[in-house]
This record gives C-alpha cells, sequence and structure tokens, in this order.
C-alpha cells in the first residue's frame, strides 16, 4: 500500500535565489559584495532547514512500518517532490505524480490504480489551493501541514483537503492582551499583501480600536524582494526614526524574504517584535535575523514531542537512504565529504561521527519546528484512517477481501454519535439527547438538500423539481395534453370515430328523407341536431395539442354555442311532439303553431341568450394561457386558464338549465301515443346528459393538470354520444334492420290495431 507523501522540501530554492541575486546590478541595493555573499550562504542554510520535513516524515513512516499493532502485513511507500516555491514546477510535480512519467499527459496514468492514498503537502496555502483544483478531478484527499487558512476551509472548493494547523481566530486577541499587559499602545503593522493579511490587519485593527491602542504604519509586505522599488524602500527606511518600538509582523512564508533581507538593513536595532510562530521558526535560525529583531515574541499553537525522532537525526546518513538525492547534496554542502561507499571518487570520505548533530552552527536539524511536527501527525492520521478503512471492510467483505483490498481514496473514519445525514436528508434532534445525537429525515417532496447534514431542507423554484435522491433540483419540462401522448390519442380516436359515425346517420336520414320514421319527428331539426352533434365531437379537438390564445378562446365558446344548440333543438323536437299530439281540430291555436313551425323558434332565441353570456366573458375577462407548475412534480403543464370561473359556470349553469328543461318537457310527453312518438327516446338522453354533467362537476374539481383538460373532453363525448345514441339509433335500426316497418301500411296497421 502507498501512500503518497508530496512534501515540499524547498532545498533547490537557495540555488535559484543565489542566481537571481548574483544577476542585479552591483549599486542597486546598498550592501557590499562580502555582505551579499554572507547573506547568501546564510539563506542557502536557512533553505537547506527545510529538510527537516522529510526527516520527520522518513521517521513517521519507519515507525509505522515497524508496528505490528498498526497496518499488519501492509508497508507505507511514499514519494517525495519539490516545489522550488514556483508555480511551474508545483504543477509539473503535481502531474508528475499524477501520470507516473516524464511525459505529462492529462488524465492519464501508468501507476497502479488504488494504491495512491494521500498527499501530504504544503508550507503555504497557495500550493495547496494550486494542486487542490487538480487533485479534487481524482477525489484524492490532500493533507496540509502549512499554517492555517480559512480559504483551505471551504468545503465547496476543496471537499477533499484538510488542515493539520489550527486555526488563527485568536491570535489578534493574544496578541493585543500581549500590548496592553506591558502598556504598548503605539505600534507598527506588517501584514502580508494577501487574503490572510487582511483577515488579520481587520482582526487586530476592530481588537485595537475597541482597548484603545493606536498604530504608527501599517505596511503591506510583497511576496518577492523584486517588487520593493527605491521609493519603498525609503519609506521603509523612515521607520529607524518612528517613535513606535513595537512591530507586529504576520504574513505566509513568502513575505519573509522581504523581511529577512529588511531585518538587516532597514530596520534598527532596540526595536520589540511581535509574531506568529511560523514566522519565529526561522528567525530564530538565522544569526543575523536574531541580531537585526534583538528582541520578540512569537504567539505558537500547542506542540507536543516526537519520541525517538531526535535520535534518528542524529543517526541519519546518505548510507541509510541512497536513494535520496537531497541527503547527499546537504552532506556535501556541510562537510565537503561523503561518507564511505559513496561513488564520488574526488570527494573525502567523512569521518565516523559526521551527522546532523555536528552540522553549522547557523542551522538546526535537532530542534523541531511546528511544520515537522505537523507531518509526523498528518503521516500518523493517514495511517490511522487507513487501518480503520482496511478493518471495517474486512469485517463487512468476505475473507479473500483482506488480501487485495480496495480502498478509495476519499473515505475517511468518522466519530459520530449516530449517521451523518448525506444530501436529500436533513437533521432532526431528538428530545433528551444531545445535539450531536440526531436522526435522519428526507426532505419532503418538492425539498432538497444539497450538502451533508443540512439543518433544513430548502425548496426547489416553481420551475424546478427535485430528483430521486432529493440532493438536486431538475429543471422541468413543459408539456400539455398532446395527440401523441396515449391518452390524447385515445380521446381523440374516439372524438373522430363518433363524427364519422354521426355523419354517417346524417347521411342514412337524408337519404331516407321521405320515410314515415324521418317525416314524423321534424327532418330538419334532425339534421340540425345531428350537424350540431358532429361539431360537440371535433369541439373535443380543441383541447388537444400546444394550447394558444386562439385555442385558449376557442374552446369554452365553441362548446357553450354548439351544446347550446344540441339541447336547444332537443327542446323543440319534445315540444314538437307535444304539439302534434294536442291538435286535436282544425283552426286551433296549437294547430297553428304546430304549422307556422313555431317551435323553431327555441334553437335561435335560446342560443342568442348563450351568445351573450360569452360575448360578456370575452370582455370581462376572457380564457388565456396558464403554465401550471404545481399539479405535477416533474413538469409544468401549458394549459388555458377559463379567466372568469364566475362566466364559466354562467354558460354551464344555463346549458344545465336548457337540459333540464328539455328533460321535464320530454319526462311529460313520454306517455303520449303513437307510432314513431321519440318522447321516451328524448327523456332518456336528457337523463344521460344530465348525469354525465351532474357527475363532471365534483370530478373536475379534484383534478388537475391534464387530467382535468382530460375530463372535460371526456364530458363533451359522453354527453353528445348520449344523445347521439339514444335519439337516432333506435331510427337508424328501423331505417336500415327493420324497413318493413317505415311504411304507411305499417303505420296504418299498428293504429287500427290500437284502435280495435
Amino acid at each position: 500500500m502507498l501512500i503518497t507523501g508530496s512534501i515540499i522540501v524547498r532545498i533547490l530554492q537557495g540555488l535559484l535565489i543565489r542566481k537571481w541575486w548574483l544577476n542585479k546590478p552591483a549599486n542597486q541595493y546598498p550592501m557590499q559584495n562580502g555582505q551579499i555573499q554572507v547573506w547568501l550562504n546564510l539563506l542557502e542554510w536557512w533553505l537547506w532547514k527545510n529538510y527537516q520535513y522529510v526527516l520527520a516524515f522518513h521517521f513517521a513512516i519507519q515507525e509505522i512500518n515497524k508496528d505490528p499493532q498498526l497496518l499488519p502485513n501492509l508497508t507505507l511507500g511514499f514519494q517525495l517532490y519539490n516545489s522550488v516555491t514556483s508555480d511551474q514546477f508545483t504543477l509539473r510535480s503535481t502531474l508528475h505524480w499524477l501520470t507516473g512519467n516524464i511525459y505529462f499527459i492529462p488524465n492519464f496514468t501508468c501507476q497502479t490504480q488504488g494504491k495512491m492514498v494521500a498527499i501530504i503537502a504544503g508550507t503555504m496555502s497557495a500550493f495547496s489551493a494550486e494542486i487542490g483544483t487538480m487533485l479534487e478531478l481524482y477525489k484524492t484527499p490532500q493533507i496540509t501541514y502549512g499554517p492555517f487558512d480559512p480559504m483551505l476551509s471551504e468545503r465547496d472548493k476543496f471537499p477533499s483537503l484538510y488542515q493539520m494547523a489550527t486555526s488563527d481566530s485568536s491570535l489578534a486577541r493574544g496578541m493585543l492582551s500581549l500590548l496592553l499587559h506591558f502598556g504598548w499602545i503605539w505600534v507598527v503593522i506588517f501584514v502580508s499583501n494577501d487574503m490572510k493579511g487582511e483577515k488579520f490587519l481587520w482582526d487586530i485593527q476592530t481588537e485595537m480600536v475597541k482597548e484603545g491602542v493606536c498604530w504608527a504604519n501599517i505596511i503591506k509586505l510583497p511576496d518577492t524582494k523584486s517588487r520593493y522599488e527605491k521609493t519603498e524602500m525609503s519609506f521603509l527606511a523612515r521607520l529607524r526614526i518612528s517613535s513606535a518600538n513595537v512591530h507586529i509582523l504576520y504574513g505566509d512564508v513568502r513575505s519573509l524574504y522581504t523581511m529577512e533581507f529588511l531585518s538587516k538593513y532597514y530596520l534598527t536595532l532596540g526595536k520589540v517584535w511581535i509574531m506568529a510562530a511560523k514566522w519565529e521558526i526561522v528567525v530564530h535560525e538565522t544569526d543575523h535575523m536574531l541580531h537585526s529583531f534583538h528582541g520578540g515574541f512569537s504567539f505558537s499553537h500547542h506542540k507536543g514531542e516526537i519520541p525517538g525522532l531526535n535520535h534518528f537525526v542524529k543517526t541519519v546518513d546518505p548510507s541509510h537512504y541512497p536513494e535520496d538525492f537531497f541527503l547527499s547534496q546537504l552532506w556535501l554542502h556541510a562537510f565537503h565529504c561523503l561518507p564511505p561507499g559513496s561513488l564520488c571518487g574526488t570527494i573525502g570520505v567523512c569521518p565516523p561521527n559526521a551527522s546532523f548533530e555536528f552540522f553549522p552552527g547557523c542551522i538546526d536539524m535537532l530542534t523541531i519546528s511546528d511544520s515537522s511536527y505537523f507531518i509526523y501527525n498528518a503521516v500518523y492520521a493517514v495511517a490511522h484512517a487507513l487501518h480503520k478503512m482496511l478493518s471495517e471492510q474486512i469485517e463487512k467483505g468476505s475473507p479473500g477481501d483482506a488480501t487485495q483490498p480496495r480502498i478509495f481514496p476519499w473515505q475517511t473514519p468518522q466519530s459520530l454519535c449516530g449517521q451523518r445525514c448525506g444530501p436529500g436528508f436533513r437533521k432532526m434532534p431528538q428530545e433528551g439527547r444531545a445535539v450531536c445525537c440526531y436522526i435522519c429525515v428526507i426532505c419532503p417532496e418538492r425539498d432538497i438538500s444539497n450538502h451533508t447534514d443540512a439543518e433544513q431542507c430548502i425548496p426547489c423554484a416553481d420551475h424546478e423539481y427535485p430528483n430521486m435522491e432529493r440532493n438536486r433540483c431538475l429543471p422541468k419540462l413543459v408539456t400539455f395534453l398532446a395527440f401523441e401522448d396515449d391518452l390524447g390519442t385515445a380521446l381523440a380516436s374516439v372524438a373522430l370515430s363518433f363524427s364519422v359515425l354521426t355523419a354517417a346517420v346524417l347521411w342514412v336520414f337524408v337519404k331516407h328523407r321521405d320515410t314515415p320514421i324521418v317525416k314524423a319527428n321534424n327532418r330538419t331539426l334532425s339534421y340540425i341536431l345531428l350537424i350540431t352533434l358532429l361539431l360537440c365531437f371535433l369541439c373535443s379537438l380543441l383541447f388537444l395539442g400546444r394550447p394558444n390564445t386562439a385555442t385558449c378562446l376557442l374552446q369554452q365558446i365553441a362548446f357553450g354555442l354548439v351544446f347550446t344548440v344540441a339541447v336547444s333543438t332537443v327542446l323543440a323536437k319534445t315540444i314538437t311532439v307535444i304539439l302534434a299530439f294536442k291538435v286535436t281540430k282544425p283552426g286551433r291555436t296549437i294547430r297553428r303553431l304546430l304549422v307556422s313551425g313555431a317551435s323553431n323558434f327555441i334553437i335561435p332565441i335560446c342560443s342568442l341568450i348563450q351568445v351573450a353570456l360569452c360575448v360578456i366573458w370575452l370582455g370581462i375577462s376572457p380564457p388565456f394561457i396558464e403554465l401550471d407548475a404545481h399539479s405535477e412534480p416533474d413538469h409544468i403543464i401549458l394549459m388555458c386558464n377559463k379567466g372568469s370561473v364566475t362566466a364559466f359556470y354562467c354558460v354551464l349553469g344555463y346549458l344545465g338549465s336548457l337540459a333540464l328543461a328539455s328533460f321535464t318537457v320530454a319526462f311529460l310527453a313520454r306517455n303520449l301515443p303513437d307510432t314513431f312518438n321519440e318522447a321516451k327516446f328524448l327523456t332518456f338522453s336528457m337523463l344521460v346528459f344530465c348525469s354525465v354533467w351532474v357527475t363532471f362537476l365534483p370530478v373536475y374539481h379534484s383534478t388537475n393538470g391534464k387530467v382535468m383538460v382530460a375530463v372535460e373532453i371526456f364530458s363533451i363525448l359522453a354527453s353528445s354520444a348520449g344523445l347521439l345514441g339514444c335519439i337516432f339509433l333506435p331510427k337508424c335500426y328501423i331505417i336500415l334492420i327493420k324497413p318493413d316497418k317505415n311504411s304507411l301500411k305499417a303505420l296504418k296497421n299498428q293504429r287500427s290495431s290500437r284502435g280495435s
């Protein structure tokens, strides 16, 4: 099992800075050549100090591999990469690790999958942030040992990044307490020119204002010395005569280059410095900086001793790690020799007692820095997490899983009172238990939660709906009752079938217009009723398909008018039957009404009333297109809003009144004797018609969306089919199947038998 430790060992940086410095003009900075050389030597030693990170890493790996209780039967391996404080080298090292090849091919790797578990990285937050974006593509966890940075704690940007250092949230208050203790109320503040520096500056200024402490100057430090021009140098030089004798120093490691330079040549002696531990680590290790800073205080987080590390460092030499190129270079740089057995024959052999214990005084490998302590803990954190995951896998899996464990990089053990609430769930506290002991409740139907341990679910917008996992809102699809839908196709087929059937009945009646059964019941009214029923069937098609302004206006208007004509025609036919049976003597008024066709005026009169209602409807609040986002969870239904609900029910109520009147008249005339008396058929047809629309009202109001439209179409088709079947099918049966009954002779025989 291989744990990748991308330790940021900035060993080669000293050589790069030497080259940069020697290329500068001799008169650019007020330093003599001898001073430059001394400064470069000291700076180079300071950079070699970072090799202590490698030693702490080596030591932790070695301890874990020797421990029989931690990761038994597994050996941890590692790889080391150097960033050289360069964005280019950082990217190259990351790509080299990901691809495992000298050719950097994105999204390609020749390394064994599943063995690279984690990356331990970064004295600087900028480095961890830079590689973090790329590592997130592979869900590779990164553990950073550098100073705490709030930016790296943003879980939406870096969900797989963990910081070993604790937050600096109390640093400003601690520094202010020190100022107040000594009565220092006049200070200069140095901060790095980045977000961390701005955050610290805001915190310290807020605390200083509360306690009446003032600042003489605020200096923003760039990350390299090359950004300091002569004007800036002159300004910093004026700090020599500043009356503020206390300086607060805060920033990242790159800003240290500037301060380390200025501390010697532009800052006066006798100043008291207050700084964070990450500065003190470097400051206390260079004699000239100790002299320049003269006296200071550093704030540090708690750190413990690492048992055995001191002895390990004393015994390390290149012969123990021949594959470590940097260790050999450091040894050669310090002692100008190599251990016995080295390949370089022109270089002297080191004495047996050569070790880090006898390194030059300007670099101390035996004093453990914060970063080394964090690296040691980071390696152990990864090892314990890996051990926990393997143990759980063995418990849950088959015995064969222990020999070939498959560990996913994004898995870390958890210590919880209960299971975490994943996306799609929310936390619900349990009465009488600790706040951490909650249960997980799935989000309601229209809500989601898109992060772990959500306190509340959030509703999706009206135009969105939750996915099945309820962790993401998806855009709703716009839909309507289309002809292509199964329900739409079925309704359209029924409407067209009844339209064809009505047209066929009309053709039969026209062809047999001179027969007694057609003439007996006012064939003109029969033609009008058949044509109107044909339009009733066809108007149902207006409710299908994508709604638009024209169809929304025509749907209800056409429905109201054609059904008014149909029902008023039935009423006229019923009145005609009654008038025919009431005529007993010539010259009576009823006879004149029958002969003049007065019953035919019922149709235009009733229709004009409905037309007036429809005109008022269109004038007050006409139907319009509406988006229904609530009827269906995953669709937005495009449908026609009726506009004025009152007008709609007035039209429907008027139609119901006509139907009730027709039913009443037909019911009273049902027992009138005659051969072709259709009063019974008219009664039954109106009974079917009224039953359909009385049932329609509660069903219509209990549905929504496309089903509501389908209910109205079904009611139109059912009531129209009831009129067609009850009134005309019995007559078609006689005309087509029993033509012998459709004659004057049969009519006379029936009357004579009834008279006898």
